[in-house]
């Protein structure tokens, strides 16, 4: 048993001896320590050579790895030159869409300020008319106004008119504030 266990600390100690010695040693140093490694130990040639298919193996590996790394490296920075040069040809497109839909948003935004325009001035007149109407009737109903009949008559007449002009104004207005309000609804859903 005694003897035994002498071997297998000889080995462990050779071993152990390479290992400190490799570290510091040139590849053409390695060589000499295996010879002599199984000079003492022909057994230890399995361990070695498993721990070269290790090697072997795990260099492959890394090998694998770094041709794996680089070829996505490569892929990704394709990608992003491929969205970069996407995301600006979106952009044009989307600039020359803006631009042919530009007149039909300034024939609207037109149409809806001439429109204000004219609601503007609709409104005034309908207000001076309002007041027309007023003051005549005030004066048909004025019971201490000395009026001839034919006056009376023609203030009538003259109230009825302005009164059938408001209506016409008021039915016009109505239709103007519809035109408007149409028109604001077509510019926002252009711009939505």
């Amino acid at each position: 048993m005694g003897g035994t266990r002498g071997v297998a600390y000889r080995r462990a100690a050779a071993c152990w001896l390479v290992c400190l010695g490799a570290v510091g040693c040139a590849p053409a140093n390695r060589e000499g320590l295996v010879k002599e490694v199984l000079k003492a130990d022909p057994a230890f040639a399995e361990v070695l050579e498993r721990h070269g298919e290790a090697a072997n193996r795990i260099a492959i590996y890394e090998q694998e790895f770094a041709l794996k790394r680089k070829t996505v490296e490569e892929t990704i920075a394709q990608m992003r030159k491929d969205l970069a040069a996407a995301a600006a040809t979106v952009r044009g497109k989307v600039i020359e869409a803006k631009k042919r839909l530009a007149p039909d948003r300034e024939k609207l935004g037109l149409g809806l300020s001439l429109a204000g325009e004219e609601l503007r001035a609709k409104q005034a007149q309908r207000a001076s008319l309002g007041r027309s109407i007023a003051q005549l009737r005030k004066s048909l109903n004025n019971k201490d106004a000395v009026l001839s009949p034919d006056e009376r008559s023609r203030q009538a007449t003259q109230a009825a008119e302005l009164a059938r002009d408001a209506a016409r104004l008021d039915h016009e207005l109505a239709a103007l504030k519809e035109h408007a309000r149409l028109l604001k609804l077509k510019l926002l859903l252009i711009r939505l």
